[in-house]
């Protein structure tokens, strides 16, 4: 999931914020080519975490206290996130779905900017997916996954101790190198980037149309996926 190191003792799921950070990747300079692809922004996280050690994962982590005040988005905006998310956890209850919709996001802004060192306007995140962690798991998150395109002149950096390196890498061969063992990844990292090498484009990425269904793997679903891993994406089955 996202880069996240700490859960509730408990085995309620804590919330979390992920944000997938995509671009056309460059045209080297004389290309003839005019075929693009798409770039993610990814860390390496450090083996000696507790949680996704070793792992490539998007920048997030999970939602604390301060994120519930202070928010320097508009109501819109709030309320756009929430319909949003109108079948995920944090909108069981109406009379809160605003509130939570509001403090994820901020919690997303926040992530972004310790980690990467980018401040994202809050309209420019996209929510994207909602993945639960399986309730056999000792860690668990809620986590809320947006989409986002960097402005000119924001460009993300690394910056967290958490992970060894932090870069810009594309989708195609962040796929490959998990398909040869060479990288791991988490079954929502996989999956997502996996409708992003579907779709292709910037273009065909802002066009899509998201109804968002939480994702809740059964008891057992993590390690099935890790026994299974080195399947390349195409032929790796669906989690239940």
């Amino acid at each position: 999931m996202a880069g996240i190191d700490e859960a509730n003792s408990t085995a309620e799921p804590r919330l979390a914020a992920s944000v997938i950070l995509v671009r056309d990747a460059p045209v080297p300079e004389g290309s003839q080519d005019a075929a693009r692809a798409l770039e993610v922004f990814v860390q390496h996280r450090v083996t000696t975490m507790d949680f996704a050690a070793g792992m490539v994962v998007f920048p997030g982590g999970r939602v604390d206290q301060a994120d519930s005040s202070g928010w320097d988005f508009a109501d819109d905006v709030v309320e756009r996130h929430a319909a949003a998310w109108h079948r995920s956890s944090i909108a069981v209850e109406p009379s809160s779905a605003r509130f939570n919709a509001g403090r994820v996001l901020a919690a997303a802004q926040r992530e972004v900017f310790e980690e990467a060192g980018v401040k994202l306007d809050a309209a420019t995140l996209r929510p994207w997916a909602n993945w639960v962690t399986p309730a056999d798991q000792p860690k668990r998150f809620d986590t809320y996954f947006y989409l986002a395109c960097p402005v000119s002149g924001a460009e993300p950096r690394h910056q967290t101790t958490e992970a060894s390196s932090s870069l810009w890498m594309p989708v195609r061969a962040i796929l490959d190198a998990e398909a040869a063992g060479t990288l791991k990844l988490m079954p929502p990292t996989l999956a997502l980037l996996d409708e992003l090498l579907a779709l292709g484009t910037m273009e065909a990425v802002l066009g899509e149309s998201r109804d968002i269904v939480p994702v809740r793997p059964k008891p057992g679903a993590l390690q099935e996926f890790f026994r299974l891993r080195h399947q390349p994406p195409s032929d790796a089955p669906e989690l239940p």
